[in-house]
């Protein structure tokens, strides 16, 4: 198999993202071998193995509410809506993060969970999208 360049990864995960996270445009212009490998990695999170990809995503939303990184949450939020994540599953691993990391990471959902309500809103409640 041809390894990808960097633009093609970035292509790639943005399709499977629903949307091209901007910092990957960014890394792909200065160092195309790290974005190469975060592809490989990436790619691992995006696709199903033993367990399907939206549980993944979800898991990584998670981990980074735990971080309070609020973009990186942005991020793992609207990949979870484009990988079929419904309202409820969200909804759950609100819960998730709430018990195992508390209100800081919470709060650093805020931002986040106003995609959920958009989508939720364009989607007739559902946030899986056809």
């Amino acid at each position: 198999m041809e390894e990808q360049s960097g633009k093609e990864i970035v292509h790639s995960i943005g399709e499977k993202m629903g949307f091209t996270p901007h910092i990957l445009e960014t890394l792909a212009e200065i160092n195309e071998d790290f974005l190469k490998y975060y592809g490989r990695c990436n790619g691992r999170l995006l696709t199903d193995g033993a367990l399907p990809a939206k549980t993944k995503i979800l898991m990584a939303l998670a981990v980074v509410a735990s971080k309070q990184c609020e973009s990186c949450v942005m991020s793992q939020m609207r990949s979870a809506i484009h990988n079929g994540a419904t309202k409820d599953e969200i909804m759950e691993t609100m819960e998730v993060i709430s018990i195992t990391s508390g209100a800081p990471a919470v709060a650093a959902c805020r931002e986040a969970l106003k995609v959920l309500i958009l989508e939720g809103k364009t989607t007739g409640g559902n946030c899986q999208r056809d």
